[in-house]
Parts: structure tokens; sequence; C-alpha cells
């Protein structure tokens, strides 16, 4: 089976490479002098750095907006025109009994005579340097090619993580997958995660959709257990493939920049009865203004039939999720909350704030809050608050 496939070995071969493009991002934090730009191989961070010392984002976001709009007003009244001209050459084809293939070039040329090519540029980079445009390259002079490593989750070391409730008896609807020996375990932890994304294709459909793939993997470890020899209690890992559409329309003073479609795995890698996992098909609808950014993510989960590790999961990690989050000056601050879209008894969820704040140029500090179901897959029943101290490495929205 897919999720009994570890792929520890895999992210830390990709961890190394990963670190190093984060080191050479100070572009993350507005701290950075626009003098240590200069110093940045990869013109792309060079570039966006630049952009960021000098505070140019949010000006230049607008810009692009106001000339898509423009230029979509413009295309508008372009294509009235055209149709003006396409009735009136049907008349005169009609009045002078012209044969039907002259009327028929006549029309297309009243059609073709209006050039679409700088209005479609304008309109296809509409919210340049917007948040969401920045962490998926949206705008048509955005994208910076394919297999590109690229920040997607956040990536963090708590060398500090407690909760209020240990979970000692993992437990499931499936009697296979029900814990009947207490564990062992300490309130205190510590917990990691790796998270990346790459493009694979660009462009698929003209100039817009984009192929995806990511990989993430968080464990829990209890490094401080040594009666127990420190083992990891829990990690998870979740690749995924993306499809990834931009959008220009607004709503309520937000810009919706995005939408996609995932095919999502997500597992522990464990045997029984510790094992838990579940595949899922993710909708994305991204919206962005300013120094705001909300991602709502609808799914649905693929049955996994008779030898399902944990049939109830929706009914505890949910059947969707949103996150609001707010960027300015390298602080980036998060709000994630998710529920399974039930009531009564199947009424569960989970609420997850994260801040990130600027080191130097290299490090972040990192704070973690999550209080409800899910926090892990082995918890994914489990309520409990946990709370995480600790620093990360690159910006994520």
């Amino acid at each position: 089976m897919m999720h009994r496939t570890r792929l520890l070995p895999l992210a830390i071969g990709i961890t190394l490479p990963f670190a190093s493009q984060a080191q050479e991002a100070p572009s993350a934090t507005a701290t950075a002098p626009a003098e240590a730009c200069f110093l940045l191989e990869n013109d792309a961070a060079r570039l966006a750095c630049y952009d960021d010392a000098l505070g140019r984002t949010a000006a230049d976001t607008r810009r692009a907006d106001e000339k898509a709009l423009a230029a979509k007003e413009a295309e508008a009244q372009a294509r009235a025109k055209a149709r003006a001209e396409v009735r009136a050459a049907a008349e005169d084809a009609k009045a002078e009994d012209l044969t039907l293939s002259e009327r028929t070039r006549r029309r297309l040329g009243a059609w073709f005579r209006v050039d679409e090519a700088a209005e479609a540029d304008l309109i296809a980079n509409a919210g340049r340097g917007s948040l969401l445009d920045s962490r998926w390259e949206l705008a048509k002079d955005s994208k910076l090619g394919v297999f590109q490593l690229r920040a997607y989750k956040p990536m963090y070391l708590l060398p500090a993580f407690w909760t209020s409730q240990v979970n000692e008896r993992p437990s499931s609807p499936n009697p296979d997958n029900t814990v009947t020996e207490a564990q062992e375990l300490q309130d205190i932890e510590a917990k990691f995660q790796l998270s990346f994304k790459t493009k694979f294709a660009e462009n698929v459909f003209g100039d817009n959709g984009d192929v995806w793939g990511a990989y993430t993997q968080s464990s829990r470890w209890q490094v401080y257990n040594g009666e127990e020899s420190r083992p990891f209690r829990e990690t998870n890992y979740e690749p995924e493939v993306m499809l990834v559409f931009r959008n220009n329309y607004s709503i309520a003073g937000w810009k919706g920049r995005m939408t996609g479609i995932a095919l999502n795995h997500q597992s522990n890698g464990r045997s029984d009865p510790l094992s838990r996992s579940w595949n899922r098909v993710i909708a994305t609808i991204g919206l962005d203004r300013e120094n705001w950014a909300l991602v709502v993510r609808p799914w649905y989960r693929i049955p996994d039939g008779n030898d399902d590790d944990n049939p109830d999961i929706e009914n505890y990690i949910g059947r969707g999720d949103a996150m609001l989050t707010y960027a300015r000056n390298g602080h980036v601050f998060t709000v994630l909350g998710r529920h399974s879209l039930r009531g009564g008894d199947e009424s569960h969820g989970a609420l997850q704030v994260d801040y990130g704040f600027p080191i130097n140029r290299a490090f972040r500090g990192h704070v973690q809050v999550f209080h409800g179901y899910g926090e892990s897959l082995i918890d994914y029943n489990h309520k409990a608050t946990y709370v995480g101290v600790g620093i990360s490495l690159l910006d994520w929205y």
C-alpha cells in the first residue's frame, strides 16, 4: 500500500538544497538592507529582495491591477466596435449582393482588425507582485520556469512542543487500528516540518494553468523521553500534485487570484495498529488584498474500501479548511480553521495559529498554537491543545 512507503530518506536528500535556497533569500525579511540583495545569485530572488527592501510590491500590484482593468475595458469597447463593424459589413454585403465567401471575408476582417495582443498581456499580468502571485507565479511575467524548488507550507523546527493531553492509546473504529496497551509518552516533545513544491509544467492551457508537485513531512519527536529511547512518536508524509489557474475577479475589495485542483495523499507509514492514511481531491480558491491572503480548500475523500485505517476521519479532521494570512515587514501571521461541516455528534474541527517574525537573514522566530482534533494523523480523533516555540526558515502565505 502507498501509505506503507516511508519517504523520510527522500525528504532528507532534498533538505540541503532547499535549506540553501532559504539562506539565499533574504527577501523574506524586510530587515535585510538593499546592499545584501547584490550578493544573491538567483535573478528572481535578487529582484524580490530589492522589491522587498524598497517597498515596491504593493504599489506594483495596484498598478498591474489598474492596467488589467483598463485593458479589459478597452477590450470590451473594441469588441463592441468590432460587432458594430461586423453588422455594418453584413449589411453592406447584403446590399451589394456579394458572394458568400466575400461576405465571410469582410466579417472576419472586421473582427480581427482589433489588436488584442497588448490588452491580453496586461490582463494576464493582473495581480503581479501580490502575496499569492509571489508564491504561485500566477501573472504572466512572474513565471520562472519548471523544476525550481519553491516554498510551500511553513518549514520550521519547534524544540519545545507541549500538549495538554497526551494520546497514549490511539484508537479508530477499525479494531485493527486501536492500541490496547498504553504508550509511555511525555507531554513535551520536538516538532519539525519540511515542505517544498516545484513546477512540473507551465501554461498547459494557452498562457494559463501550471502543474505543481509538492511534498510536506512533519514529525513529532519524543526527544526528551530518554527512558523510551527518544522515539519518533508520529511522522506524517504528504505528497500531492496540483493544477493551478490564474484568475482575475473582485469580491468586496478582495481580488480572486487563483483556483486549483489537487490529488493529495497523506499517511504515517506505520503498521497496524498505528497505521493511518487517506487520499483526497482538494479544490483551492485563493484571494488576496494588499497584505492579506485568504485560501479556502474544500475536499472530497477518496474511499479506501474495507481496509480503512480511519473510516471516520472526515468527521474530525474535516471536509475543508480556510487559511487567513497577514504578512508585513517580514512578520507573517496565519489563522487556519477546519471543520467536519456536520452537526451533532459529528461536529468537530480545529483552529491553528502560526506567527513568524524576523530574527536575522537566515532564521525567523516561530510560535504555533493548535486546539482541536487532528494535530497529526495518529491523533485525528483526539482533542487537545498544543503550543510550540522555535524557528522557521522561510516565509509562507
